[in-house]
């Protein structure tokens, strides 16, 4: 039986992770739950999965988790802030950690796993985003395991040959081929791009993911982020990264090798089945979700992305190219971004314009160890406030 631990346990891939688990109770355990500040639905997953270690971010709802776990006659520690997160990272009793923390803030926790040697489920893309080579480093040094969760990374993984390691594609690989729906707005007019509300933008067509990453996937930064994940996942160069527009995301991504062949990995848009592959590889295991019916689906549309449209694509790959500090700096000031956009404070168009911003004020730094990554980090967080109080408010 595998003990596990999920970062991020009340989000949209926490949930499903405990979906997947709550299926095989006789596969596997759940040692420690965190979230950041939602204190009812962590109560319940803690009643329901009773784990070792619950952890909150927030200080005021680990009080008042603590309270309802004692008042349940539940033995569960309760632990808060940024170091418990950390610790339950690597807590030792624990086999493997989906790393579910949206944002950098999961950065942390999740090197933490890796530096553990834990067999690491990666649904964090940020922590490759702004760790890069270091992550890739420390990989090496602890001989941790990291298996992506991401539907496109994970489709990859499943395509590449079984016998590479997980950072290194290998010979005979061509290049990457990632999907993407194209979001809410992917027929919209760009000239009613201005005037989308925060409603509209998290309404995703195909898939059901929390309000960031709905906002990037509107935005197509989600598929930008994707492709710098990818370089350092796969250990390869960003030109050897495609993204191809497919609306019915039925195809989640594909590989092509030299010699003509293109494998594809073919599902329901269902976060489960990625996640059922990860918990059980090189096992397979029920996931929940219902068999692709192609004669349902009937056709497979696929077309180039827009740039034009979606700047922060273009923005994602010209940091992938860049290096050094930009990918910090382009995933810092998006999250500012997207956190103002959805507080109604910028518009929607607005968004690249403070990426671009701090791209050109900072994305030339170099970082080498993690506290430069994190200040870095920092510095372009303050700077997106800046240019959005100084430009946009």
């Amino acid at each position: 039986m595998k003990a596990v631990t999920v970062l991020g346990a009340t989000g949209s891939i926490g949930v499903n992770t405990l979906d997947v688990i709550q299926q095989h109770p006789e596969r596997f355990r759940v040692i420690a739950l965190t979230a950041n500040r939602n204190v009812d639905k962590l109560y319940e997953q803690c009643m329901e999965f009773r784990p070792r270690v619950a952890v909150m971010a927030d200080s005021q709802a680990a009080r008042s988790l603590s309270q309802r776990l004692k008042a349940a006659d539940l033995k569960t520690e309760v632990w808060s802030g940024p170091e418990a997160l950390i610790e339950a990272g690597g807590l030792a009793e624990a086999d493997m950690v989906m790393a579910a923390i949206v944002g950098g803030a999961g950065l942390a926790p999740t090197l933490s796993a890796v530096q553990a040697g834990k067999t690491v489920l990666l649904a964090n893309k940020e922590a490759l985003v702004m760790g890069g080579s270091l992550f890739q480093a420390q990989v090496t040094k602890h001989q941790a395991m990291v298996i992506p969760i991401d539907s496109e990374h994970n489709a990859i993984f499943q395509c590449l040959p079984a016998d590479r390691h997980p950072m290194e594609i290998g010979g005979g690989v061509r290049g990457l081929l990632l999907t993407a729906s194209g979001g809410p707005f992917r027929d919209r007019p760009k000239s009613d791009l201005d005037s989308v509300t925060p409603e509209q933008a998290i309404a995703h067509p195909n898939w059901v993911m929390g309000r960031k990453i709905s906002v990037d996937s509107a935005s197509m930064m989600n598929k930008g982020l994707e492709v710098i994940e990818a370089c350092y996942l796969f250990g390869t160069e960003p030109d050897r990264v495609r993204v191809v527009i497919h609306p019915q995301s039925v195809i989640h991504s594909m590989v092509e090798y030299v010699d003509g062949s293109v494998l594809a990995q073919l599902g329901n848009p269902d976060m489960r089945t990625p996640i059922a592959h990860a918990l059980a590889w090189p096992e397979r295991i029920e996931s929940g979700v219902a068999s692709l019916d192609l004669f349902e689906v009937s056709r497979l549309d696929f077309e180039p992305p827009d740039c034009e449209r979606f700047p922060c694509l273009q923005l994602a790959f010209d940091a992938a190219r860049a290096g050094h500090g930009a990918p910090v700096v382009l995933n810092a000031a998006n999250e500012i971004a997207v956190e103002a956009f959805l507080d109604r404070r910028i518009r929607f168009t607005d968004i690249p314009h403070v990426i671009q911003d701090g791209l050109e004020g900072l994305g030339g730094m170099s970082v080498s160890d993690l506290e430069e990554v994190v200040d870095l980090d920092r510095r372009a967080r303050c700077g997106a406030w800046d240019y959005i109080g100084m430009h946009l408010s």
